[in-house]
């Protein structure tokens, strides 16, 4: 069996063809411009109808995600998304079976069914990003939580908050790679959007002072996330995910830092890179939609 797969981001949005045992037979990109849902959806209807011999889609999405009726209450970066039905709306359109899950609980359930997971009955995933997702895998269970929100680790504080603006204070306004990005592009007055995470840790490397205290920052920033999460799971292994995390030495460096935390064993990356959110989203669809005497994770 085929799949459509789409791993949704505000910025870009990766597509696939996946067989349902998770094998990426063709994958493309979609550059999305200024996290607009609209484009997003068209892009994926299109994908769609160019691939007819798939029998479903699969979806990976930011957001609170009710990964059983395919309800997003809140849809990260891609405001068009709050309060969106989804899974109705494409099943009403492409006459197909459709499964969505939140993006970081994917690339959790990849790593569980492909990848460095596969044999631990409590890990974590943390994912880096624009902002920080993690997703929790708790006594051989994914962790959804009441309200579909469990695992928003970048909403943990990572300094006691001050009597105002709250958020301020959590890992996705103090340690993500927009904020270091946005430090650096103010320090040497470029916009944004031509000061990459790649330029910051490549200055890092070169002994630049500036971006040596950036980075030190960022990585006590993630250790005090890190730091909280293994004492209150008590996880095997966090594994780490977002394209950061393939830098070559990146690894080794986080360690590095972390080792003032007495942590640095506990964290490792995750196996399945860029294409998590595809598989994941697969494996998703095929817990949504195999008989009910077929396996669950």
């Amino acid at each position: 069996m085929k799949l459509a797969a789409f791993d949704i981001g505000g910025t870009a949005l990766k597509m696939g063809v996946v067989t349902d045992g998770g094998e990426l037979l063709e994958k493309g990109k979609q550059v999305i411009n200024h996290s607009d849902g609209d484009q997003i959806l068209e892009a994926m209807l299109a994908w769609i109808t160019a691939h007819p011999a798939c029998e479903g889609v699969a979806i990976s999405a930011p957001g609170y995600i009710n990964p059983h009726s395919g309800y997003i209450e809140m849809g990260g970066a891609i405001r068009k998304f709050n309060h969106f039905a989804i899974k109705d709306w494409l099943e009403e359109r492409i006459r197909l079976p459709v499964a969505i899950e939140n993006d970081a609980n994917c690339v959790l359930l990849a790593e569980r069914w492909q990848g460095k997971g596969a044999n631990l009955s409590d890990f974590l995933v943390m994912t880096i990003g624009t902002g920080i997702g993690g997703a929790v895998f708790c006594n051989n269970k994914l962790l959804h939580g009441a309200h579909f929100r469990g695992g928003e680790f970048g909403y943990m504080l990572t300094e006691r908050a001050g009597p105002r603006d709250v958020p301020r204070y959590t890992m996705n306004s103090t340690c993500t790679l927009r904020v270091l990005r946005n430090y650096y592009a103010e320090h040497i007055g470029k916009p944004l959007e031509e000061v990459s995470g790649e330029d910051i840790f490549d200055r890092f490397d070169a002994g630049d002072v500036v971006c040596q205290r950036l980075v030190t920052d960022f990585f006590n920033g993630l250790g005090t996330g890190l730091y909280n999460l293994v004492n209150i799971f008590d996880p095997q292994a966090i594994l780490l995910g977002g394209g950061i995390v393939e830098r070559p030495g990146f690894l080794t460096l986080l360690r590095e830092h972390l080792a003032w935390f007495g942590i640095a064993d506990t964290i490792d990356t995750v196996s399945q890179g860029n294409d998590a959110g595809l598989i994941g989203a697969v494996y998703h669809f095929n817990q949504q939609h195999r008989s009910p005497d077929g396996d669950r994770l």
